[in-house]
């Protein structure tokens, strides 16, 4: 059974007085990719990336994680996923996760290895370049559609937030969330990574054979970053909100590919970057 969430002793200020008491935070704990392919007539294994997860829908952040950074373009090359086994058969390696192609699945792995790049932060992240997501194969988006109403926008942190139930018990995971036009909530995945949330949101749909996801908005709880819309465009989603800010970066990315994205969704505020012709009002400027 993997945890979530401990509950851990902590000692508790309020003010001047301070009690113990016992804290639920959340788990955080490596989750490595392998994987497997058949190269001619010789099977080939590759520790493919190592990244610090919350236990949980490990199987769609393998596969959203595959799709997103072009490793596959298509849930019928997958053939298997599964968690490694132990020394001992019955024993399951919760934090290893093998991805098996079929045999006529082919990729590139050394441009693959090229093209990622690590940071302190979050580990094996997306691309390093806009010209490298321009020849990954990003689904064409619908210039005008969907159409978006500032006045759901605003509502789609208070969503977001109280269908967080693992925040709600330890305040410290991202959430990714994936709407309808309308406001109607389709999905959330929460994890301590930020691009971990969004993989496996993207996994799932993968694993459902559902991609594009055309016509939806994905919501973010913190910053975006270059990844975060490459993952998002991989996805052929359209419209991609956040509660934090956007990286300069993630701005020219979006706008390339004629994504909308809105930064700073709180307090009845949003800005729009880039794709405002979706909007069915504009929003209003203020200085």
């Amino acid at each position: 059974m993997q945890r979530k969430t401990r509950r851990l002793p902590i000692l508790k200020f309020h003010q001047d007085s301070s009690r113990p008491r016992l804290d639920r935070v959340a788990v955080e704990e490596p989750l490595e990719i392998r994987l497997r392919w058949t190269q001619g007539e010789h099977p080939m294994e590759h520790s493919l990336s190592i990244t610090m997860r919350t236990p949980g829908h490990d199987f769609h952040l393998a596969a959203g994680f595959l799709y997103t950074e072009g490793v596959i373009n298509d849930t019928h090359q997958l053939s298997t996923i599964t968690h490694c086994l132990g020394t001992k058969k019955e024993e399951q390696q919760y934090n290893v996760v093998q991805v098996t192609l079929r045999d006529e699945a082919t990729f590139d792995l050394a441009q693959l290895q090229r093209n990622f790049y690590t940071t302190s932060s979050c580990g094996v992240c997306g691309r390093s370049s806009i010209e490298a997501i321009e020849v990954c194969g990003v689904p064409e988006l619908q210039s005008e559609l969907p159409k978006l109403s500032p006045s759901w926008i605003h509502k789609l942190p208070a969503q977001l937030r109280d269908t967080q139930e693992l925040f709600d018990q330890t305040g410290g995971l991202h959430a990714a969330a994936l709407f309808q036009a309308n406001g109607e909530l389709l999905t959330l995945h929460e994890d301590v990574g930020r691009h971990n949330a969004v993989d496996k949101l993207i996994g799932q749909y993968v694993l459902n054979h559902s991609l594009p996801l055309a016509g939806t908005v994905l919501l973010v709880s913190g910053r975006v970053s270059f990844d975060i819309v490459q993952k998002a465009l991989r996805a052929g989603i359209p419209a991609l909100a956040a509660i934090g800010a956007p990286s300069s970066l993630a701005i020219d990315l979006a706008d390339r590919f004629g994504m909308t994205l809105i930064g700073f969704v709180r307090d009845e505020r949003f800005n729009v970057y880039t794709g405002a012709q979706r909007f069915i009002e504009s929003p209003t400027d203020e200085v």
